[in-house]
C-alpha cells in the first residue's frame, strides 16, 4: 500500500492519536488480554531513550504523522520530524499549526465513521517542525542532535546501511540513539541482498558499535487497527545506544 494513500493516513492517525477506547471500540475480544501499553507505542519508544533532563535538539526520523515528535517536545528545545510520505508530513504540520484534522476509523473497509485528532496536553508544538525527506539521504545541513529517534523505519528502507552510515554525523558525542524495529524485512521494501544475514540486533551492533555504545534492547508491543476485525499486534525490538566521544 502506498504511503500516500488516504487509508494508510487514517490508520496511522488512529495509531498515533486515537484514545484506547476509540481504537478498541467494537473489537471482538477482551482487550484486557492485550500487552500493557501496546496502544501507546509513539510514547513508549520516546521513553526508551531514558532522557531525564532537558536536551537542546532531537530528531524523529520516520516520524509518520508526528506523535513521537510531539512527545519529544516535552523535553527537547527543538524537534525536527522527517518522513518520506508527503501526506504524513502535511497532516503533521496541520496538527502542529493547531488544526484538528478529521480522519476515518474503519468498522469494515467499506464502512467508517469520523474522528478528530487531539494533541496531548503538555506537548509543545511550537518547538516542532516537520519536513519531507529520505532517511537514506537526509540533507547535509541538519546538524547534530542530542537524541535521534527512529521507530519502525529500518526494515522499510531499500538500503538500510545508508541510514546507519549517516547516524554518527547526526548524533552528538554523548547523545542518544533509539532504533525500534519489528524486523519484518520484506522484499517489497528491502531487496534480499540488503537485509541482515542474521539477527537484526547483531546487524546493528556490527554497523554501529564503532561509533556507539550499546546500552540495552527491549521488546515494545504495538497495535494498529485496520478495521473492527483486523488488528495488527506486533512487537518492536527497541535498542538504545550512546554516541562515543
Amino acid at each position: 500500500m502506498s504511503y500516500e494513500s488516504d487509508v494508510l493516513r487514517d490508520w496511522y492517525l488512529l495509531f498515533h492519536f486515537g484514545a484506547p477506547e476509540e481504537i478498541l471500540e467494537g473489537v471482538g475480544f477482551d482487550p484486557s488480554y492485550l500487552p500493557p501499553r501496546c496502544l501507546e507505542f509513539p510514547t513508549t519508544t520516546v521513553e526508551a531513550a531514558r532522557v531525564s533532563e532537558r536536551v537542546e535538539r532531537a530528531l524523529d526520523i520516520g516520524c509518520a504523522v508526528g506523535r513521537s515528535s510531539f512527545e519529544l517536545s516535552r523535553f527537547a528545545g527543538e524537534v525536527i520530524g522527517i518522513d518520506f510520505s508527503q501526506s504524513f508530513i502535511d497532516v503533521a504540520n496541520e496538527i502542529r499549526s493547531g488544526g484538528r484534522p478529521e480522519y476515518r476509523r474503519y468498522w469494515e473497509m467499506h464502512l467508517s465513521d469520523s474522528l478528530r485528532v487531539s494533541l496531548p496536553e503538555g506537548t509543545h508544538p511550537d518547538r516542532v517542525s516537520f519536513e519531507q525527506g529520505d532517511a537514506m539521504n537526509v540533507r547535509e545541513d541538519l546538524g547534530a542532535f542530542d537524541l535521534v529517534h527512529a521507530a519502525n523505519l529500518l526494515c522499510r528502507l531499500p538500503e538500510p546501511i545508508q541510514f546507519l552510515n549517516r547516524l554518527p554525523d547526526l548524533v552528538r558525542p554523548g547523545g542518544r540513539l533509539v532504533i525500534a524495529t519489528p524486523a519484518t524485512w520484506m522484499e517489497e521494501y528491502t531487496p534480499k541482498e540488503n537485509c541482515p544475514a542474521g539477527l537484526t540486533l547483531e546487524y546493528l551492533k556490527e554497523h554501529l558499535e564503532g561509533d556507539f555504545e550499546f546500552q540495552e534492547a527491549n521488546e515494545l508491543p504495538f497495535l494498529i487497527r485496520e478495521h473492527q476485525r483486523k488488528l495488527q499486534l506486533s512487537t518492536s525490538q527497541t535498542s538504545l545506544w550512546v554516541r562515543r566521544s
